[in-house]
């Protein structure tokens, strides 16, 4: 038997999921990957195939002062940023695309602060 890592199991979890969801032009996707030290966010259209919209850790402001913030801080602003940029192009429905990782940590922080600056899941 072959074993199978962690990757590996992500990357099943990650197909599993993108068989169920599908970004439209009225409820486009939004999927998060994260690295161990980096978060990236997108917002797809699916049924073009292009990115609306993205955010990542990078483009925080003052990212100097960031290297004392904890990833779960970075996660937040994030969240915060691609709402807003959400908001600006008039994206306010998304369907949420964890991307194979669990729904808890980084992750959780991502989504529920997007949640709480406008967008509706």
């Amino acid at each position: 038997m072959k074993k199978i890592n962690k990757k590996e199991k992500r990357e099943i979890r990650h197909r599993r999921v993108r068989a169920k969801i599908k970004g439209s032009k009225e409820k486009p996707r939004l999927s998060v990957f994260r690295s161990l030290k980096h978060i990236y966010v997108q917002i797809i259209d699916d049924e073009k195939g292009e990115t609306l919209v993205s955010a990542s850790d990078f483009e925080i402001k003052n990212r100097k002062d960031n290297k004392k913030a904890t990833k779960q801080e970075i996660a937040q602003k994030v969240g915060e940023l691609i709402a807003q940029k959400a908001k600006e192009k008039g994206i306010k429905k998304v369907v949420f695309d964890r991307g194979g990782f669990k729904y808890h940590g980084r992750i959780k922080i991502l989504a529920e602060k997007a949640k709480e600056t406008g967008l509706e899941f």
